[in-house]
């Protein structure tokens, strides 16, 4: 089946012009996480996040590059992101420039996708704020109330899973995702299954299994999870396919999508029935926009991931999540879940019936606080 994308769903954003830019820096900060947060890759116990701060005619705006310091969730990381944005990415910033073209700049640039997504963004948002409106709206969606879903790391015990879960449920969230991997993964999702019965539930491997272990993820099809999330290689879509043909749950792909073309893929062959939209792991809002349109025309699911995003990242999720095609759930959580203290004002909390009002407001609707940057800050670094 020959993908054809038809009419883009950002046509009138890639024809805006991007205004002159005064100032580039790269701010690195350091959050400590309330408690560690654990997957199949790797434990973190605090979030350390690289932003990238941009001016223009007195106005500042922020995006955030979603890697970590290490190289375990994906082969970026906070330095290789700071790399490619300062020696490469920076330099094609002219103003004037359209943002599809400079996406198309953007494209020499083999990957990198979340440093090319923490400049595009920060952009993106400065453009929102210079026209006085909200980031959604700049996309071109009306508000709306955000579901809100909770990702639960890989817990020590089963009780202590379980009393996460309680209080996720008792605070009115409308989906729990649980972390698994092999050896740690049938009994805990029955655990919480028995005691949960009708919550809405799936379970994230991060690539753990291979096909040999499809046996095992088929056992998982007993507990009515709205999803499994990326059980097999991040670099493979065939092999999800004919895991997808043997369950009855859905398999949602999340590392496997590294853009519109990876997902128009997966879905006509069949490898999942949900997609991930992951903003900083796609390369940017555009890209995100458009997967979640193709998608939704597919009749898949989709939803927006989340990398324990500072209040910056984590409200450009939130706005995301206005656009056509979000339809489930998305790792949309209180900011009280991560820290103890963001680097903007107000934290984002649930509202009547678990859901998130997008703030009001020219771009992300908040303010990040430069007394709280300053004070998280480990490295800085103007480029322009």
């Amino acid at each position: 089946m020959t993908f054809e994308p038809g009419p883009s769903p950002t046509a009138a954003l890639e024809a805006i012009a991007i205004p002159e830019i005064e100032h580039v820096d790269l701010v690195t900060v350091s959050l400590p996480l309330v408690a560690p947060f654990g997957t199949s890759v790797s434990t973190w116990t605090r979030k350390e996040a690289l932003l990238v701060r941009v001016e223009s005619d007195g106005v500042t705006a922020w995006g955030e590059c979603v890697a970590d310091p290490d190289p375990f969730y994906s082969y970026e990381t906070n330095e290789t992101a700071r790399h490619i944005i300062r020696d490469f990415l920076v330099r094609q910033l002219e103003p004037g420039l359209t943002l599809g073209g400079l996406e198309e700049r953007f494209r020499r640039v083999r990957g990198h996708n979340m440093a090319k997504a923490a400049v595009e963004n920060a952009i993106v948002i400065l453009i929102a704020m210079q026209r006085g409106v909200p980031l959604h709206a700049l996309l071109g969606w009306p508000p709306k109330r955000i579901m809100s879903g909770l990702s639960i790391g890989l817990q020590d015990s089963q009780s202590a899973l379980l009393e996460k879960v309680e209080r996720a449920v008792a605070r009115g969230y409308h989906r729990i995702k649980m972390k698994v991997r092999r050896g740690q993964d049938v009994e805990w999702v029955r655990a919480v299954r028995d005691r949960f019965p009708n919550v809405p539930l799936m379970a994230d491997a991060n690539g753990d299994y291979t096909l040999a272990d499809a046996g095992r993820l088929r056992e998982l099809d007993a507990f009515n999870l709205t999803m499994i999330e990326q059980p097999l290689s991040y670099a493979d879509i065939i092999e999800h396919a004919a895991l997808q043909r043997e369950l009855k749950t859905a398999i949602c792909l999340d590392e496997s999508i590294r853009g519109l073309a990876d997902a128009a893929s997966a879905l006509s062959i069949g490898a999942c029935r949900v997609i991930n939209v992951k903003q900083g792991r796609v390369g940017g809002l555009l890209e995100s926009v458009r997967i979640a349109h193709h998608a939704a025309s597919r009749g898949a699911g989709v939803w927006s991931g989340g990398m324990d995003e500072t209040g910056i990242g984590r409200l450009v999720n939130i706005h995301l999540q206005a656009a056509h095609g979000f339809s489930l759930p998305g790792d949309t959580s209180e900011t009280a879940n991560y820290f103890h203290e963001d680097i903007v004002e107000k934290p984002v909390v649930l509202g009547a019936g678990g859901f998130i009002d997008i703030p009001p407001g020219p771009g992300l609707g908040v303010r990040v606080v430069p007394e709280l940057v300053l004070k998280k800050t480990t490295r800085a670094e103007r480029l322009r």
